[in-house]
């Protein structure tokens, strides 16, 4: 996960302060996936110069993947509507010496693109923060006609067999912003310029110490972890701790699998041709 664009207006304050906290420390607490990006980026091969879009960008963890990959090919926007992980993202990518890119602080439902202006969007674990069909009609704008929205994300079958939906209490219940694969396929639907392509399943194996787990829980890695109240989280913890102990020997190398779903979606015709498609089958 790596935004603060989320659309419920009940919880925005809450989640807006919780990124702004954790801003500086975010990219430790993080685990990057390497295997998404280069399945990605494969995708343009002879692609002399690429236009992208990464929403959710969060501190760049994944803008730097994607330019280590496609060097300065890309020139990629980066759109978060937190300014503290935006500041952050500046200065890690000019750390890095990157310099083909440009941040912007907004929301995604309203992009500020000019219509078929860019030949990819990325949304790397950002997707459960977004107002979908906005975010969607907005892409089907701005994407030229054969480009690619690539969205990497969990649904929450995949989010209930991870260390966290098996050990740590409440935490199925309290994430209700994820999609099944049948749901979102669903909700594209709604989007008619805009063609799933394929979905690519991801299956990692995780290890971590117990100490290490704890520090991730306490620091709302995950921003699932905002929607419980303070006293309900500590017990929680508490009993995380304790669900671990009694489930794993070696408490310094406690392993696990991950499960994450990247959907390839394609523009396949601008709204001017919608006309043409109409007049077509009548």
């Amino acid at each position: 996960m790596g935004c603060s664009l989320l659309c419920a207006p009940t919880k925005m304050k809450d989640i807006h302060k919780h990124f702004s906290e954790i801003a500086s420390e975010y990219r430790d607490l993080r685990v990057l996936d390497f295997e998404p990006v280069l399945y990605i980026c494969r995708q343009f091969d002879g692609m002399p110069k690429i236009q992208g879009l990464d929403v959710g960008c969060g501190t760049g963890r994944y803008d730097l993947a994607l330019f280590h990959n496609l060097g300065e090919r890309l020139f990629l926007h980066c759109i978060d509507n937190n300014e503290e992980m935006l500041n952050q993202l500046i200065h890690y990518l000019q750390e890095k010496k990157v310099k083909n890119f440009e941040t912007k602080c907004c929301f995604a439902r309203s992009l500020p693109f000019e219509d078929k202006s860019l030949d990819c969007v990325f949304s790397f674990n950002a997707i459960h923060h977004l107002e979908i069909l906005d975010f969607l009609s907005e892409v089907s704008r701005i994407l030229r006609r054969s480009s690619f929205l690539f969205i990497y994300t969990r649904t929450p079958a995949q989010n209930s067999r991870n260390i966290w939906g098996r050990f740590f209490p409440l935490f199925n219940e309290k994430e209700k912003r994820l999609y099944e694969e049948d749901e979102f396929k669903n909700i594209l639907e709604e989007i008619p310029a805009l063609k799933l392509k394929k979905n690519v399943h991801f299956i990692y194996d995780r290890d971590s110490g117990l100490d290490r787990l704890l520090k991730q829980a306490r620091g709302h890695h995950y921003s699932t972890f905002c929607f419980y109240d303070d006293d309900e989280f500590e017990e929680c913890l508490i009993q995380f701790e304790e669900n671990i102990k009694e489930n794993f020997q070696d408490l310094s190398n406690i392993t696990w699998n991950e499960e994450n779903i990247l959907y390839c979606i394609e523009k396949r015709y601008d709204s001017r041709d919608i006309a043409f498609v109409k007049r077509d089958h009548n």
